[in-house]
């Protein structure tokens, strides 16, 4: 009797998601025991039975294309908007799991899909997780599919900014992706050979960095090229970040409702002034140099 496993798709599409859909499906049809079945748009599809079969044709053809066929979406099985509202619908998934004979569930994605996933795994179902992620931030691996692709097409880009910012002496600022992890930044910056290179694992003095392009100024280059990373945070930011942390942390052991409320309103409008760092940085940078 064949086994059936299940795959599906969450979160961001990254490069290499068909690619690690096709070797799964064709590994498993290999040993000519396993039926394999993908559910569209991630945890949605496996909660309301939107299934595809996958057969040799569909997987002969999309080694090379982005993106993903089964599709991906970010709902959560315990906070999934249904009718408006956020509902639990975990039991659902779980039943459904079970109505299509499932002896194993691979979900392909990053951080918050492997946490979902292993939600699922406590309830008794069977789940193998691929790290899925342009960001590299998957504990435990040491690079995850999307990655490379992602840095490869962020040197790129960056490298192609050298020929402007030296033609028009300017100081060009490039934000990268990454989350809260340096990883793609990094890679990309060296990679380039961008001249100052920002992460959020070691947070940056504005006048540190305005130093640094000012004595290349001095050393006959009117051009630099700054890469930041997204998580990027200046030292006061961080300590400012620190001290609203500790707020949560102290209204959530009083238990205090009012107080927990007015921290995360305090973390939720840093989060926003957050969304224009780079952009800020940039006319700090004009400022000082």
């Amino acid at each position: 009797m064949n086994k059936h496993i299940g795959i599906l798709t969450a979160g961001g599409d990254s490069p290499g998601l068909n690619a690690a859909i096709r070797a799964i499906g064709k590994s498993a049809m290999d040993t000519g025991r396993m039926d394999v079945v993908g559910f569209r748009d991630g945890f949605r599809g496996l909660m309301e039975n939107r299934i595809m079969r996958l057969e040799r044709s569909t997987l002969s053809s999309i080694l090379t294309h982005g993106g993903t066929i089964l599709g991906t979406s970010r709902d959560k099985p315990h906070k999934m908007p249904v009718g408006g509202e956020l509902m639990d619908m975990t039991e659902v998934i779980c039943d459904n799991y079970y109505r299509h004979n499932l002896d194993a569930l691979v979900c392909i994605g990053g951080g918050g899909t492997l946490k979902n996933a292993y939600r699922l795994a406590q309830r008794g179902l069977t789940i193998l997780t691929l790290p899925k992620t342009i960001d590299n931030d998957v504990e435990g691996t040491d690079v995850t599919f999307g990655f490379d692709t992602a840095m490869e097409i962020a040197t790129e880009a960056i490298d192609r900014l050298h020929s402007t910012a030296h033609s028009h002496h300017r100081i060009i600022v490039v934000e990268v992706m990454g989350h809260n992890a340096g990883w793609l930044a990094l890679g990309a910056g060296i990679a380039s050979g961008a001249d100052v290179i920002l992460i959020p694992e070691i947070a940056y003095d504005a006048e540190m960095v305005a130093k640094a392009i000012r004595h290349r100024k001095q050393r006959g280059y009117n051009f630099s090229i700054v890469v930041v990373a997204e998580g990027a945070l200046s030292l006061a930011e961080l300590d400012h970040l620190n001290k609203l942390q500790r707020k949560k942390r102290k209204a959530k052991d009083k238990g205090d409702l009012q107080d927990k409320r007015k921290a995360q309103d305090l973390y939720a409008e840093f989060k926003k002034m957050r969304s224009t760092h780079t952009l800020r940085l940039s006319r700090q940078l004009e400022d000082m140099t």
